[in-house]
């Protein structure tokens, strides 16, 4: 039996159809899900690249952040009063005392003891104590103010923690003066 042409189109098309699905299975379906794989680790991969910059980044803002703290941290230790520079301190207070315009009654100095940081159990004290200096004084209103400004202008840290003025008329000069100064001392 002789095949017709139409039958060997057919046939030769099948056999096409055939040799087409047998190199898809064998070779190019396994191909591309090497390639699949492939593309999706190095999309893992550049994310993992993505986030490890990010983390440099960070470091080096972290870095930059630590560095600008201990310089902040260096300058709040050299404006820290010392021990002899308290007792000199205490003195500049009394010293200011002009008699026509302002007139120390009191200075009473009261250390605040500082309890270690409580995240370091075993750490010895901390190396700075807070010290608050109570004052009562007569004065003027601008003599007051220009010595509230030279206390301010100290190169330490003293804040002022309350200010209390009474005017009375009965003593000259008319205003009494109560303060509280708080400063840190290092205890070396």
């Amino acid at each position: 039996m002789r095949l017709k042409r139409r039958e060997k189109l057919f046939i030769l098309f099948a056999c096409i159809a055939i040799a087409i699905l047998v190199f898809d299975r064998s070779v190019y379906s396994p191909k591309s899900r090497k390639l699949s794989a492939l593309k999706a680790e190095i999309k893992a991969v550049d994310l993992i690249l993505n986030e490890f910059l990010l983390m440099a980044k960070g470091v080096e803002t972290i870095e930059a952040e630590v560095a600008r703290l201990e310089n902040e941290l260096k300058g709040l230790s050299e404006r820290t009063l010392r021990g002899k520079e308290f007792k000199a301190f205490l003195r500049h207070l009394a010293k200011e005392s002009d008699p026509n315009q302002m007139k120390i009654i009191s200075l009473t100095p009261q250390e605040e003891k500082i309890s270690p940081p409580e995240d370091k159990p075993g750490s010895p004290g901390a190396p700075y104590r807070k010290v608050n200096v109570q004052m009562v004084l007569y004065s003027t209103y601008p003599k007051l103010g220009a010595y509230l400004k030279e206390i301010e202008e100290l190169p330490f840290l003293i804040q002022v923690d309350s200010l209390h003025i009474e005017k009375n008329e009965e003593i000259l000069p008319p205003l009494k003066v109560t303060m509280e100064l708080s400063m840190y001392i290092l205890s070396i």
